[in-house]
């Protein structure tokens, strides 16, 4: 339909369909995505490649540390010995082995890892998890764009775009006893009734809330109004992100921790219908002793990811799903003096898997270091181009930002048309 059809007043009104819904579908018209919807995992502090993805077992001791590579379901293709499970899922995986970038700062390195974009002091960016939802909408009663735990640092929210856009976190770790999702139930100062206004009621505050461009607190009561009629009145929302639906067996294959129960709500969540959950595990900022924490932090993350993967394809749900894992950046080709390592942006690898990408493949190799890319360099852009294309959301498409400043989805990135299949 064109745009003249649309926007005739009465067919608009008779669809239910706002302005916003209208550009949307015009944006997008044409488009016939691979993708439904994405899980981010991220590995904060700076993942070492050579400890994991990117093992150097040739490379003398000082590069490559005490880490043993292991064979993979895919010929020639090795992994860390912390990642046996994840090895033998190799042939679902799609790698960038030569990620490369010159942001080796925390802030800076996390910034474009959530929004694409270098920090700028006169932009707020928004991040994947905003633009997904902003360009796609909602599947169904849950959250476009939910957080496991919750919201991980600043640049994870919605920048420019509105505050609707913004991540719903669940505010406790599924991994901890007493875990429970805020928001599911009306805080005792709030009645039902006056969440069961219903629709008059979410548009009075999405009005609201589009005229005064506001960040809402999850605490406060417009976002709560906003959220919690949707996922009050929803027992399949409600249900997503109980873990006790699931079976002990399925449970136990993920892993009693952190990470498995991270990542099994994340499963859960975008089977229930969400676009995007963002997840966080762990802490890779390894500048000390980085022998030790690899191996009290992989285990946990090499069982999780694995029973991910292969859960999600038993289901079905791989073909429609991206699964992203990420860093802000690796770390240092030689160990250094603390028996760790340092920050290092030149080159390092994110792992995907998942709709539209080609399984068991390895696009671009860093040399016998891993210091820098020999072959096949990406940007981070290029990764946030390539995942926007598989969703159907058209990454040139420029958005406004305050003082009427026309900015891309993503800035200089190209597809990486290696990877896709």
């Amino acid at each position: 339909m064109q745009r003249r059809d649309f926007i005739a007043v009465g067919l608009v009104g008779g669809l239910g369909l706002s302005l916003v819904d209208v550009l949307r579908a015009e944006a997008n018209a044409g488009k016939q995505p691979k993708a439904k919807s994405i899980i981010h995992i991220f590995l904060p502090g700076g993942l070492a490649h050579q400890e994991t993805f990117d093992p150097k077992p040739l490379s003398p001791v000082a590069y490559r540390g005490d880490v043993r590579a292991i064979q993979t379901r895919l010929p020639g293709v090795q992994f860390s010995s912390h990642l046996p499970n994840v090895a033998k899922v190799a042939n679902r995986l799609t790698l960038c082995r030569a990620v490369s970038h010159v942001l080796a700062d925390h802030d800076a390195g996390v910034h474009q890892s959530f929004t694409g974009y270098a920090p700028s002091p006169v932009v707020a960016f928004p991040s994947m998890g905003s633009i997904i939802s902003h360009q796609l909408g909602a599947r169904g009663p849950l959250p476009g764009y939910i957080c496991v735990p919750r919201k991980p640092n600043d640049f994870a929210g919605t920048g420019y775009l509105n505050s609707s856009h913004g991540p719903f976190g669940l505010g406790s770790d599924p991994g901890k006893s007493g875990y429970k999702v805020r928001d599911l139930r009306p805080p005792r100062q709030v009645k039902l009734r006056r969440i069961n206004r219903g629709r008059k009621l979410l548009k009075l505050i999405n009005r609201r809330l589009n005229r005064i461009g506001q960040s809402p607190e999850l605490d406060s009561l417009d976002a709560f109004y906003q959220r919690a009629f949707q996922l009050m009145t929803s027992q399949r929302a409600r249900d997503a992100f109980d873990l006790n639906k699931e079976s002990p067996k399925t449970r136990a294959k993920y892993g009693a921790n952190s990470a498995g129960s991270r990542m099994l709500v994340a499963r859960r969540l975008i089977e229930a219908g969400s676009r995007c959950v963002t997840m966080t595990y762990g802490s890779w900022d390894d500048h000390f002793n980085i022998s030790p924490s690899i191996k009290s932090q992989l285990p946990p993350f090499d069982q999780a990811l694995a029973a991910l993967i292969e859960d999600l394809h038993q289901r079905g749900l791989l073909k429609t799903t991206i699964v992203l894992v990420s860093s802000e950046f690796g770390r240092t080709p030689a160990v250094n003096k603390n028996a760790g390592r340092d920050h290092w942006a030149k080159a390092y690898t994110i792992a995907l898997a998942g709709a539209g990408l080609k399984p068991g493949y390895v696009h671009g190799r860093t040399n016998l270091t891993a210091a820098e890319a020999e072959d096949g360099a990406v940007t981070v852009q290029d990764v946030f181009a390539t995942i926007y294309e598989l969703l159907g959301i058209n990454w040139k498409r420029e958005l406004m930002a305050p003082g009427a400043r026309p900015i891309e989805i993503v800035k200089n990135g190209k597809l990486i048309r290696e990877i896709l299949c």
